[in-house]
């Protein structure tokens, strides 16, 4: 089989972890006798340099024009004082937008070899856990109408929250057909207390819930949430939740893995077609030097293969290299916290190909 991937290798670490990736995917062809086309593009603050834009239409047709997207990261403080509509991140929500990639998996589980470095107690984390986050990703503040105005007190900024029960549904729909692949289990996340939008998001999923009788459904306070993940995350399966609330709760449970550098996601629409990324930034004070972590970026290419190509054994032959390398004892910087016997972004890669 052959399948043409856009590449988005972006700002900072980007370029080392996207190559990283496609290293390994190359590995993956050569053993299982496929051919993997790669397209590179511009986008973040790489494209404003060069084209005074974010995102291009060239990335965005394409992107548009590929079976899937690998995407490194965007952004920098060299762009920081840019206005809003410019800075690299603005990339980000278009061409997610432009793809129509309305869900978000983030899946967080805790490698076995791994429970050294999770800063939680290890009576809590002494059976592991492994989580998924489903987040809606084309609605809700991050897309609402946003400004500045004048007020009682002088300038003010807004963001405005707005959900519409079409894009809860679809958002629902995603989450149980997940769990039913899982352990049967999802957790809605919601400020039902206090928001308008939550309360119609938790109407909308219990009303989605009773087309799966087989999947468990209960609701939880965002609030609630962030601490029931440092307290107990191993009762979690599957969560769904808002744009806002899936990206400040994903990061939270990165966390409790060991390293942010540790976790894949996702981007899916109705189509096969979808954008795979870490979920961490672009970590411009490493760029560069060979330090940073490639794994998420890795494990993003198999979640690719699973989600887009339906290559599950290749997927699963990625994520088990993965887990053999850890358990071996490899590390990068970040799962060190500080200790020697770090291995460089090219040298975990080569474990991980040699693990292949």
């Amino acid at each position: 089989m052959e399948y043409r991937i856009g590449l988005l290798r972006g700002d900072g670490i980007g370029p080392e972890i996207v190559d990283s990736a496609v290293r390994v995917l190359e590995k993956i062809g050569e053993k299982y006798g496929h051919r993997f086309v790669f397209a590179p593009y511009l986008i973040g603050g790489a494209a404003l340099d060069a084209t005074g834009e974010p995102l291009p239409p060239e990335t965005v047709a394409g992107c548009l024009a590929s079976d899937s997207v690998l995407l490194g990261a965007v952004g920098g403080p060299k762009w920081d004082d840019l206005p809003g509509d410019r800075r690299p991140e603005k990339a980000l929500l278009g061409i997610r937008s432009a793809m129509q990639l309305y869900t978000n998996l983030r899946p967080a589980r805790l490698y076995p070899a791994l429970r050294g470095e999770c800063p939680l107690r290890p009576d809590i984390v002494q059976d592991g856990f492994d989580l998924l986050i489903v987040r809606e990703l084309t609605g809700g503040i991050y897309f609402g109408d946003r400004g500045y105005r004048t007020g009682k007190y002088g300038e003010e900024a807004y963001d405005t929250e707005c959900y519409s029960r079409t894009e809860i549904a679809r958002i629902a729909h995603a989450a149980f057909r997940a769990a039913e692949r899982r352990r049967g289990r999802v957790t809605s996340i919601d400020k039902a207390n206090v928001l308008e939008t939550s309360r119609l998001w938790r109407r909308t999923v219990h009303e989605i819930a009773g087309e799966y009788p087989e999947v468990t459904c209960t609701d939880m306070l965002v609030d609630n949430a962030a601490m029931q993940l440092v307290r107990n995350p191993s009762q979690f399966d599957v969560i769904v939740t808002s744009n806002m609330f899936g990206d400040i709760l994903s990061d939270e449970a990165s966390q409790i893995t060991g390293s942010i550098g540790m976790l894949p996601s996702a981007s899916l629409g109705d189509g096969t077609r979808g954008l795979y990324e870490p979920i961490h930034g672009s970590a411009p004070d490493i760029a560069g030097q060979n330090l940073a972590n490639p794994i998420a970026t890795v494990l993003s290419a198999a979640m690719m293969l699973r989600y887009s190509f339906s290559l599950t054994a290749e997927a699963d032959a990625i994520e088990a290299a993965v887990d053999a390398v850890l358990s071996a004892g490899f590390r990068t910087a970040d799962l060190l916290h500080g200790r020697p016997g770090a291995l460089g972004t090219v040298e975990m890669t080569d474990r991980i190909l040699a693990a292949l």
